[in-house]
């Protein structure tokens, strides 16, 4: 009896794989896969935990890791173009360009904003070094800076102070506006923050699941909540807006931030109202010394070239991957 049942089963399966349509193998949404060759040139000390990224204006990708070169410069096909000392960078956690090619980093260690010309020499200090504060000549640990059109500076002050830091062109004090809650235009961990074309700023409410925007006075404009934990947001030229992080969550009964560690690695893009447009889900490996090419490990560092690639680093993971962008309309064959 049970040889008979066996067989029809056998039978059914086959019919059923014998009669499966022959659907149309085309992808109807875009997609990433990964470079593993990228970069192809290396320093000779291991990367420490990778916290930022971006592109400059001729198109290469600046990396901002933890170790004793810091800053770490790439071609677009994995060149090593440059690096820099840890003379002024201690726990750097974003860089980011402004438009007349300077670009500016966050130090947690040093509670500082600080920025530099493209061959490393410092030119303003946003911050007392090493001393945490709340006032108009501290920070603690600041996490990002958004550059204005006309210069001005917004620094998402982050990990200590729970507000945004605003500062003229020269580094001067303006005003602070937010604080640490859960109502609208509060934080709860302000982890990145970005500008569009139009001013408005975008800010990652980390431990409140939830990505704000703001006018430049501090105006509440709208938000985009309990739909992931935010990390890290860049906008395009285009006002294309990307955010990584992971799945929404809930409090854990130990540690001090939501989502930590994560359960999984997205990317979303979204227009300046943000509706959101795309999302992505890469695979994730929780064992920072198993991940293979293509995987992530509390993904943190984040940039977008012209043609839509990304630029993904991890902390865990300890590295920078390059993920080419996949078009829609393409045809799949089959194996």
């Amino acid at each position: 009896m049970l040889r008979s049942i066996v067989i029809a089963l056998l039978l059914l399966t086959s019919s059923a794989t014998a009669a499966a349509p022959n659907y149309p193998r085309v992808d109807l949404v875009p997609g990433y896969v990964v470079d593993p060759s990228w970069p192809r040139e290396r320093v000779e000390q291991p990367w420490g935990e990778m916290s930022g990224a971006a592109i400059d204006r001729d198109g290469s990708i600046w990396t901002l890791n933890r170790s004793e070169t810091p800053v770490q410069v790439f071609s677009p096909d994995g060149k090593l173009l440059k690096k820099w000392p840890n003379e002024h960078v201690k726990k750097g956690h974003q860089i980011r360009f402004q438009r007349d090619g300077n670009l500016w980093i966050t130090d947690l260690t040093l509670h500082v904003a600080r920025k530099f010309e493209p061959s490393g020499k410092l030119l303003l200090t946003i911050g007392t070094p090493g001393e945490s504060g709340d006032d108009e000549k501290h920070l603690n640990q600041p996490t990002d800076i958004a550059i204005a059109q006309n210069g001005d500076l917004f620094i998402s002050d982050g990990y200590g102070n729970n507000r945004i830091v605003h500062c003229d062109a020269n580094g001067t004090f303006v005003k602070s506006w937010g604080k640490m809650g859960v109502e609208e235009g509060e934080f709860s961990l302000p982890h990145s923050i970005a500008i569009d074309s139009k001013g408005s700023l975008y800010v990652a409410d980390r431990n409140n699941n939830r990505v704000q925007v703001f006018d430049q006075a501090g105006k509440f404009l709208r938000a985009y909540a309990g739909k992931m934990v935010p990390w890290t947001v860049r906008i395009t030229d285009a006002d294309e807006i990307y955010v990584i992080g992971s799945s929404p969550a809930r409090w854990p009964t130990t540690g001090p931030h939501v989502g930590v560690p994560p359960r999984d690695q997205i990317v979303m893009r979204f227009s300046p109202e943000l509706e959101l447009k795309n999302w992505w889900a890469f695979d994730y490996q929780p064992d920072a010394k198993a991940v293979k090419p293509g995987e992530l490990c509390w993904v943190h560092a984040l940039a977008v070239d012209s043609s839509g690639n990304l630029y993904l680093g991890d902390i865990q993971g300890k590295r920078i991957q390059k993920f080419l962008v996949q078009q829609s309309g393409k045809v799949v064959g089959r194996d």
